[in-house]
Parts: C-alpha cells; sequence; structure tokens
C-alpha cells in the first residue's frame, strides 16, 4: 500500500447534503468504521489489514444532522490567486509571475479587503503604481468578491475528486 493513500481528501457532507468540511482518508475511514456516515463515492483504492479490507471514501456523509458554523475563507494571497485563476485582473494574462494588487491603493485609503485585492502581472501593477485603475488608464476585467463558501470546496476537486463534482454544485448528480 502506497502511504499517501491515506493521505487523500474526503469530502464531508452533512445529513442534508450541504458540504461542511474537507478531511483526510484516515478519518473518514475512523468515521465509517465507527458507523458515523455512509459512504457515497470512493475511490479506487484500498487499504488492507490482517483481517479487514476497506475501500478508500472519497465523499461522505454525517447519518445525523450537525450544526456547523463555518469560518470565514481566510484572505490570503494564496487565496486571492486561486480566486482569479492565477490570471493577471487587467491585462488577462497568465502563466507568469504574480503579484497582488490593491485596486484602491493603501495610500488613498484602500483596505486589505477582498474587494479591494486583485491578481496582477508585475508589469500592471508597476504600470498602475498607487494610483487607482482609471488614473492609470486600465481596467478590471472582473469585480473583485469575496468568494463563497463553495468556492473552498471547488477548489479541491481535480482528476481525482470527479466525484466530487455533483455535492459542490459542478455538475449533475
Amino acid at each position: 500500500m502506497n502511504p499517501s493513500v491515506l493521505n487523500q481528501k474526503v469530502l464531508i457532507l452533512n445529513q442534508n447534503y450541504q458540504p461542511i468540511m474537507i478531511t483526510g482518508a484516515k478519518r473518514a475511514i475512523l468515521l465509517q468504521f465507527l458507523d458515523k456516515v455512509e459512504v457515497l463515492e470512493h475511490y479506487g483504492d484500498w487499504v488492507h489489514s490482517p483481517n479487514l479490507s476497506i475501500q478508500i471514501p472519497s465523499v461522505i456523509k454525517l447519518k445525523v444532522y450537525t450544526r456547523y458554523i463555518r469560518g470565514n475563507i481566510s484572505l490570503s494571497k494564496k487565496n486571492i490567486l486561486q480566486r482569479d485563476k492565477y490570471t493577471c485582473q487587467y491585462c488577462g494574462k497568465r502563466n507568469i509571475p504574480m503579484t497582488l494588487d490593491h485596486v484602491v491603493p493603501r495610500g488613498k485609503g484602500g483596505k486589505d479587503i477582498w474587494e479591494n485585492l486583485v491578481t496582477a502581472c508585475i508589469h500592471c501593477n508597476n504600470k498602475k503604481g498607487n494610483l487607482t485603475p482609471r488614473e492609470s488608464g486600465l481596467q478590471l476585467m472582473t469585480i473583485p468578491r469575496k468568494p463563497s463558501f463553495v468556492f473552498y470546496f471547488q477548489q479541491f476537486v481535480n482528476n481525482k475528486q470527479e466525484k466530487w463534482r455533483p455535492y459542490v454544485f459542478m455538475g449533475s448528480v
């Protein structure tokens, strides 16, 4: 068995199928063993012990509804880059070094908030400088917004998590 198999991400849904968190395969298997969850989707990998074999869960649903208070998605460079899909919000370039830009510069009262930070290539960020987009002759491609909590889950969906798509509002059931 490959040790990384137990490090795979598992989507946890509340009893009402609402995504509430992502955990590791070890914890998901423990919850399954304790009969606290129903496994809805599996990965192709298995874990084995001398007297037990368990297929690695991919999506699990709690059997009992749990009140879950979501935390905020943290404001970080990584999350802003992901929100903006690693694309300069002024010129649309990708696959080059990116920085963060304050739409309204801090020197003009701009704050470190989701609605004032965008991804920018070094060239556009230098061109804009300590000016607003209008003053610098640049135009934003999209209006920056705080992402929804569903956005957080969608960031984890890749080829390995294709089965998550219907549960995080990315495809049909």
